[in-house]
């Protein structure tokens, strides 16, 4: 097991199973995030991640944290969001190792079967 599952195991870092937007096959990414009250999770890229470039042509997704895991749809966010998001990130988890602010920001919000876009 590599370092990504281990800290995604432990809660410390989302999982997000993403269809490659080029392949179309499965990706997976090892993201760190925030919760929101809702149960969405927010999450900021740096510039060129595959995974949020997935995330903007097919906004579907998977996530799994510890032992919850969920259907998602990725919303981008914006303006006042995308700045909240960025600096609840670095406050959870220092400095913007990964250049956060540099790429997008998506709220995840968990969706039922019915409502699954995919």
């Amino acid at each position: 097991m590599d370092i990504g599952e281990q800290l995604a195991g432990w809660g410390k870092v989302a999982l997000i199973e993403t269809r490659g937007r080029v392949t179309g096959r499965t990706a997976r990414a090892h993201v760190g995030f925030v919760d929101e009250p809702d149960g969405s999770i927010v999450v900021a890229a740096g510039l060129g991640a595959s995974w949020a470039a997935n995330l903007l042509a097919h906004p579907t997704c998977t996530v799994t944290i510890a032992e919850r895991s969920f259907r998602g749809v990725a919303e981008p966010l914006e303006g006042v969001e995308f700045a909240a998001a960025i600096r609840e990130l670095i406050l959870r988890y220092g400095t913007p190792a990964e250049r956060l602010g540099s790429g997008p920001a998506f709220r995840i919000r968990p969706v039922e079967a019915a409502e699954d876009p995919a």
